[in-house]
């Protein structure tokens, strides 16, 4: 069953790589202190990207919620690195985004 999920894990996968390498590389901007709030929602995104990828994985029966609320998780680290300009920040933005539409997508499927 979890080949049906295979875009949607690697959209998570991806996203939750694209959000730990931008984490990083903010840790190191000369104004980390105003991207305090990002890293911190950097950090719920990947994690939430991992988790959603693991429980598809395994087609856990709350995959559909979850999904939901990592789109959601997403959207808000979309915003919150396109604030900022930097390349690593506008890459992650992207992946986030991607990631929010397989999740919505995904969430809205129904199960049997």
């Amino acid at each position: 069953m979890h080949q049906a999920h295979n875009a949607c894990m690697e959209a998570c996968r991806s996203c939750s790589e694209a959000c730990e390498h931008c984490l990083t590389a903010c840790l190191h901007e000369p104004d980390v202190a105003e991207r305090a709030h990002c890293i911190e929602v950097l950090r719920d995104c990947a994690d939430a990207c991992d988790l959603c990828a693991r429980w598809m994985a395994r087609d856990g029966g709350f995959v559909h919620p979850l999904c939901e609320l990592c789109a959601e998780t997403c959207e808000a680290c979309a915003a919150e690195c396109g604030r900022f300009p930097q390349e690593h920040c506008r890459r992650c933005a992207e992946a986030c985004r991607r990631c929010a539409q397989e999740c919505r997508a995904m969430a809205g499927k129904v199960t049997v």
